[in-house]
């Protein structure tokens, strides 16, 4: 096992490429670009995951059900996001 890194964008949905059975452990933003850590086995096939991201204010109902991942921020808090899995 170990810990990858996954950029992600700041958009709605997308499809992010991981190994099987990946443990998703937070979202943080590093060097201004927001990234998924993941506990992983790099043995495994990949599979293809769905991100949602949700900005603090705008309607949520389409995560009901996901997995909630965490919160990050940009340009100093100014934009708050909320992602799902």
């Amino acid at each position: 096992m170990t810990i990858w890194k996954f950029p992600i964008k700041v958009v709605e949905q997308q499809i992010v490429e991981m190994p099987q059975e990946a443990k998703i452990l937070t979202v943080q933003v590093q060097y201004g670009q927001p990234c998924i850590w993941a506990l992983v086995n790099p043995d495994c096939n990949v599979e293809e995951r769905t991100i949602y991201t949700v900005g603090t204010g705008h309607p949520a109902s389409h995560v009901a059900g996901c997995q909630y991942v965490g919160t990050y921020q940009l340009h100093e808090g100014q934009l708050v996001f909320h992602i799902f899995a």
